[in-house]
């Protein structure tokens, strides 16, 4: 089992910023992609970034420019971190891992944190 325990979230004024982080404990290893996603009230939840074990990144398109996903392999935790906020990010934030171990592969979401951008 993992659990994963997200922080950072808050209330910012457009154009300001924020990190998020996500912690995960528990049985680490094997650990794949780690994500952010985010869910606005009455809206569908959507990928924001994801970052794999090597490396790579993807961003949704709304957040290219702004956004920096990134992780510390060393703490178990991935990082986002938010510039020029809008208020359409206001959202809740949640990180997502996939682990595999052997050829079975497990998934888990943190508890979620809320972003709210507004003046």
């Amino acid at each position: 089992q993992v659990r994963l325990v997200e922080s950072g979230g808050g209330l910012v004024q457009p154009g300001g910023s924020l990190r998020l982080s996500c912690a995960a404990s528990g049985i680490i290893f094997g650990i794949n992609t780690m994500d952010w996603y985010r869910q606005a009230p009455g809206k569908e939840r959507e990928l924001v970034a994801t970052i794999t074990s090597s490396n790579s990144i993807n961003y949704a398109d709304s957040v290219k420019g702004r956004f920096t996903i990134s992780r510390d392999n060393a703490k178990n935790t991935v990082y986002l971190q938010m510039n020029s906020l809008k208020p359409e990010d206001t959202a809740v934030y949640y990180c997502h891992i996939e682990q595999q171990i052997f050829s079975q592969l497990y998934y888990y979401w943190g508890q979620g944190t809320q972003v709210t951008v507004s003046s």
